[in-house]
């Protein structure tokens, strides 16, 4: 992915063309399935979508001039990678990914704290990245998100 991929265009061009009509499938997925409220933006050189300060006005705690993440999709070197910040943020919203995932894929789950790996092209489990998507509205997220900020004080 290019360093100054700012659009979102350009940042769906930058996806090699082996990956590009399963990466346009998946960011289809998750702008589906979405709560209402949620933006479509660039952030950190990829495809994020967002609380918007029209509706949390607060924006992100380490940059308040960012609007609230909470879902991301991005190309890196070998993989697509799909970033989900109420998973990170809620144990039950864990627990329940981790169980549906088998059910889903036949490869183990590849994940860091928010970022899930999909590396084999062919085993992307849309159907279960669009549950996962819509699982949160940007109220709940925000109301979680605010309790986890209070936790840090």
């Amino acid at each position: 992915m290019p360093a100054k991929a700012q659009t979102i265009t350009s940042i769906i061009a930058a996806v090699p063309a082996e990956r590009q009509a399963a990466f346009k499938k998946m960011r289809q997925v998750i702008k589906k399935n979405l709560p209402k409220g949620f933006k479509e933006v660039v952030a950190y050189n990829m495809l994020s979508y967002v609380v918007p300060h029209s509706i949390f006005p607060d924006g992100y705690h380490c940059d308040p001039k960012q609007p609230l993440p909470f879902m991301s999709l991005a190309s890196q070197k070998n993989f697509i990678s799909v970033y989900h910040m109420g998973i990170y943020a809620d144990p039950k919203l864990m627990a329940w990914f981790q169980k549906e995932w088998p059910k889903h894929v036949s490869t183990k789950l590849d994940m860091g704290k928010s970022c899930i790996r999909l590396k084999k092209i062919e085993d992307l489990p849309f159907e279960l990245i669009g549950k996962l998507a819509s699982k949160m509205t940007v109220k709940a997220w925000v109301a979680l998100y605010e309790k986890k900020l209070q936790g840090l004080s």
